[in-house]
Order: structure tokens, then sequence, then C-alpha cells
């Protein structure tokens, strides 16, 4: 049960990096938060699996600390992808 931890430290963390983030408005409102969820319960099961238990402090603070880290990298790069088709699309459809 205490992997919901996980997903709700890293669904809350991601939700507050959709706003906090630039470019929010050419993202998924659902992308941040999902993301982080399951790379939180993803992290505490790959750990569970090594053999770590919740008396370990690496099961709790890499289950928050990847989707930390993972969540801001992906966003930003999605913003720059989305920019840049968005800006290829316009001079195809000759859109100013």
């Amino acid at each position: 049960m205490d992997i919901l931890l996980a997903f709700i430290f890293g669904g809350a963390y991601g939700g507050v990096l959709h706003y906090l983030m630039p470019g929010r408005t050419s993202r998924g409102s659902a992308v941040a938060p999902v993301l982080g969820g399951v790379l939180g319960g993803v992290v505490w099961m790959a750990l569970t699996w090594a053999g770590l238990t919740t008396l370990d402090p690496w099961l709790w603070i890499l289950s928050i600390a990847v989707p930390a880290v993972v969540v801001p990298a992906v966003l930003a790069i999605l913003t720059r992808v989305r920019a840049n088709h968005d800006a290829r699309e316009r001079l195809r459809l000759k859109i100013s």
C-alpha cells in the first residue's frame, strides 16, 4: 500500500510542474501529473523487486527524486518539440 505514496507524490509534483513550467498551453493538462505518478510508481516497484523494503531510505528518496528530475526535463523537451512542430506547420500552411 505504500506504493500509493509514490504515485501521489509523483502526481502532485507533476501537477505543480505543469503550472510552473512555461508552455503549458501546448501540453495536455494531464501529461505532467500522469508522468510523475507513473515514474514514482515504476521506481518504487523496481526497487522493491530489487529487494529494498519500506525501511530503506533509498526507496523513498529515489521514488520522489526520479520524478523531480525526469518530469521537468520531459516537459521542457515536449514544449520545445511542440513549438518547433507548430512553427513548421505555420510555414507549410503559409499562416503568419
